[in-house]
């Protein structure tokens, strides 16, 4: 598996980046938001990547963060939901908004995403949540401060979110706990992604 590359940055297609790594160009596809994170061309860049295998094809995806490339991961371990359908939803939201929109059951924003119908987001949602409970379940952990909320408080949402984003129940409570109960729920996960980023 190709972790990372690292090297000039050759050219900027709409979805795709061309990364020079020791004279050899790999093109890696990638999100819209990535892509507006790249320095120009000719300097050097750096992607986060998952190498996708099918009948057909080697695909080279990459992304500016790891929070990204984890949503990506996600977002294509859900029936019927392909890489193509992945990037066209990360293009479209951030992906602190994405785990947000499956912590919330929120498929309206999801399936504003180009390609993506109101039956495919609702298919991820359910999807997703299914697994963030399966690892609830699996942490131990049964009080309602690290239960996935059935509530619209902050904190609660915010600790789904990061599940979401492939952090444990125990984790990501333990973050989030410590912040003001106040905070917008998007800004209590950003926080809570740059703790974690730090442990």
């Amino acid at each position: 598996m190709i972790y990372s590359v690292r090297g000039r940055l050759a050219a900027i297609e709409p979805n795709l980046a061309v990364i020079e790594c020791a004279g050899v160009g790999y093109a890696v596809r990638t999100s819209a938001s990535t892509i507006a994170r790249l320095p120009a061309a000719g300097e050097e860049a750096m992607l986060y990547t998952y190498l996708h295998i099918s009948e057909n094809a080697l695909d080279l995806f990459g992304f500016y963060d790891q929070n990204e490339l984890s949503c990506f991961k996600m977002l294509i371990s859900v029936t019927r939901v392909g890489p193509k359908a992945a990037l066209s939803i990360l293009s479209s939201v951030t992906p602190e908004r994405f785990a947000l929109c499956v912590a919330s059951g929120d498929a309206k924003t999801i399936s504003q995403a180009p390609g993506i119908g109101l039956k495919t987001a609702q298919r991820i949602i359910l999807e997703l949540k299914d697994k963030m409970s399966k690892e609830q379940a699996a942490s131990g952990f049964t009080g309602a401060a690290f239960a996935v909320p059935t509530d619209a408080s902050n904190a609660g949402e915010a600790i789904a979110a990061l599940v979401v984003l492939g952090y444990s129940q125990s984790e990501a409570a333990a973050v989030i706990t410590r912040l003001d109960p106040a905070m917008p729920v998007e800004e209590m996960i950003k926080a809570g992604l740059r703790a974690l980023a730090m442990q």
